[in-house]
């Protein structure tokens, strides 16, 4: 099933639909990934958009308005994300389903190769991605993510990584309890405070620009998000990193806890002809605390290193979202 919605900044319309990706190697129905496409309508590089953690498109809001008149954009959500379905069984799901599932929106939209962007968690779905298919690749953006076992480097230590068994089986011994929790503690003006005093920059995020992502979380079974962070804590690229011939650009923020600037660092040493740009006063959330300086970098990239687009830029027929002044 394919809609279509209201045009866009670029004058095209938005169009959204449903891929189908297998839910392991039984005879279980197939999961249903949601998916959106904008920007160029026609002949154009194609931008595959790979969500963090429980996020369903939040933090692009900037980055996909800077880049659509240039363009084709597909952003989908991950299985158990979003309006996509959840997989039968939560327990034995692995990061490479992620890496599978965006292949197969590859697949429904009929796209050969797509640079593929990454935020966070998926920085991994993008490395594993392009270490299942490599031909459908045509490069990298890995924007404050790691190559692996993130919980053992979320804030500069191995606290999560240990924690995680506990909450593992919190959750499953009382999942209406911390369901009724979960749905009614995340969104709300508590939780954004908490966020700024643990890791965004609370001068430079706005409430409106943060608060879809508490209410994605909060719609979220939260037996997938734990079951998806013990996913994201056992996988890990590391070996693939030297093998990555495609254009890489790493995006890292300097003041980033979740994913230690360390670890970019460490990827843009390791990835052939890597590229590497700090944010400065960035934070994981960077592309929404700086878009303009984080859009203009992902922008260059592309135009020197992926094939340039292939009609001239619209003009747009909206404003631009307004963000933070610098």
């Amino acid at each position: 099933m394919v809609t279509s919605a209201p045009l866009t900044a670029s004058g095209s319309r938005r169009r959204a639909g449903f891929a189908l990706c297998p839910d392991g190697d039984g005879d279980r129905p197939p999961i249903r990934l949601f998916y959106e496409v904008t920007g160029r309508r026609g002949p154009a590089p194609t931008l595959l958009l790979c969500d963090g953690l429980g996020c369903d498109g939040y933090v692009w809001k900037y980055l996909t308005w800077a880049l659509a008149a240039e363009y084709r954009i597909i952003h989908f959500h991950y299985r158990g994300h979003g309006q996509s379905s959840l997989p039968a069984d939560l327990q034995a799901m692995r990061l490479s389903d992620f890496a599978r599932d965006a292949v197969a929106v590859l697949d429904a939209c009929e796209v050969e190769r797509a640079v593929l962007i990454g935020h966070s968690m998926g920085v991994q779905v993008a490395l594993e991605a392009y270490n299942q298919t490599p031909e459908r690749v045509s490069g990298l953006v890995l924007v404050c993510g790691s190559y692996g076992n993130p919980l053992r480097t979320f804030k500069g230590s191995d606290r999560l990584e240990s924690l995680l068994p506990l909450v593992r089986a919190t959750v499953s011994r009382m999942p209406e309890v911390v369901g009724a929790f979960w749905r009614r503690a995340l969104p709300t003006q508590l939780s954004f405070y908490l966020a700024q005093q643990i890791e965004i920059d609370g001068t430079r995020v706005r409430r409106e620009d943060f608060f879809p992502y508490l209410e994605g979380l909060a719609r979220m079974d939260p037996r997938m998000f734990v079951c998806t962070m013990a996913a994201a804590g056992q996988h890990n690229a590391s070996d693939i990193l030297s093998r990555i011939a495609v254009p890489t650009l790493i995006v890292a923020g300097r003041r980033d806890s979740f994913t230690p600037m360390t670890l970019s660092k460490e990827m843009a040493a390791r990835i052939p002809g890597a590229e590497l740009h700090v944010v400065e006063s960035g934070t994981h959330t960077a592309p929404i605390e700086r878009p303009a300086e984080v859009s203009d970098t992902i922008g260059s990239f592309l135009r020197r290193r992926i094939a340039p687009p292939a009609l001239p830029a619209a003009t747009p027929t909206s404003s631009p979202p307004s963000e933070a002044k610098s």
